[in-house]
């Protein structure tokens, strides 16, 4: 670097904060910030951090030391996930500030508290907030049903709602079922199984059952919603993409009064038999556009699970592009 294109900021951590809370332990977040900024060398003395580099570089820094002092000043913990996620908020410039993301609460339960984690989840979070109807639409691990579970017992705490209805369609079950054994519940219930491990990710384990038996959470399978309709709820509608046109018309005409729904799901991993339409993939294009429903798009830069995960995701997109623009792919062999 030559003299003419080094810039240099000095930033001040306040006595009030630990700078080990904001570098690390073993300065193991700093150690993420060169990794990302390579160009840039950031020194840190007493409670004074430098930065010097490249100038769009530096501003870059400067703006993220600016945001992750914020969050410490919250008093929300700092990881290196949560700082790689706010680098990749501020190089994508989003108009969400990577604090108002890592410091936006949704539940707190025996010490954890749950949060979204990048700028499409708060924007998730927040549809959810403001509209009726939300459709929570990316691939897995993206935290669409986790989120929308969070925002049901967040709502129920706060008697926004007096109950929580989940459901899914048990589109494997409806082949398999006759040769499972144990009763209908017992037939069903792997199915429903995630739903039921949010839950207890957010409520006292000893209570599930109670608000269970007393009806205040319904966990169920999608059938089961047929002829109801659905006051003072917050429902949920899990692996949408397994519905048909008439089961999603079904579900979302079960609405009623003081209620909201969010519906997630997945279109690259649809289990529907061959021939069916996915009512997830019909339904954007009949309801965009009317008021108080909104969709709501996750992909594999929001995926929250192993770092593979994103980039297992993205494999498969690249895979399935090549497949539909083969020649033998079935819609190419039609002349579509």
């Amino acid at each position: 670097m030559t003299a003419t294109t080094d810039t240099q900021v000095k930033i001040i951590v306040p006595s009030s904060l630990n700078m080990v809370n904001v570098l690390g332990s073993a300065d193991e977040l700093l150690r993420v910030i060169e990794r990302n900024f390579p160009s840039v060398d950031v020194h840190a003395r007493g409670n004074e951090i430098t930065v010097i580099g490249v100038a769009v570089e530096v501003a870059l820094v400067d703006r993220l030391f600016g945001e992750l002092l914020a969050v410490v000043r919250a008093g929300q913990p700092l990881t290196p996930e949560s700082v790689q996620r706010s680098i990749t908020m501020i190089r994508d410039d989003s108009e969400v500030r990577p604090a108002e993301v890592l410091t936006a609460n949704i539940l707190s339960n025996r010490g954890r508290t749950i949060r979204p984690k990048t700028v499409n989840q708060k924007r998730y979070v927040d549809a959810i907030d403001e509209h009726t109807i939300v459709f929570g639409i990316g691939p897995a691990g993206t935290g669409k049903t986790y989120l929308a579970v969070a925002k049901a017992v967040q709502a129920l705490q706060s008697k926004q709602v007096s109950r929580i209805i989940l459901t899914r369609p048990a589109v494997e079950a409806g082949e398999r079922l006759g040769f499972l054994p144990g009763t209908l519940s017992e037939k069903i219930d792997p199915y429903l199984r995630p739903l039921y491990d949010a839950l207890h990710d957010m409520i006292d384990p000893d209570s599930i059952p109670r608000l269970m038996t007393s009806g205040v959470i319904e966990v169920a399978p999608l059938a089961y919603m047929r002829g109801r309709t659905l006051n003072d709820a917050f429902i949920i509608l899990d692996e949408a993409q397994n519905t048909s046109r008439e089961q999603m018309k079904m579900f979302l005409t079960r609405l009623g009064f003081g209620s909201t729904m969010v519906v997630t799901g997945d279109t690259t991993q649809i289990d529907l038999p061959a021939g069916t339409a996915s009512g997830l993939k019909v339904v954007e294009g009949i309801l965009t556009g009317v008021d108080d429903i909104t969709f709501c798009r996750l992909d594999s830069s929001d995926v929250v699970r192993h770092r593979l995960v994103g980039k297992i995701v993205d494999a498969y997109a690249v895979y399935d592009a090549e497949i539909a623009a083969s020649p033998q792919h079935p819609t190419m062999r039609r002349g579509n």
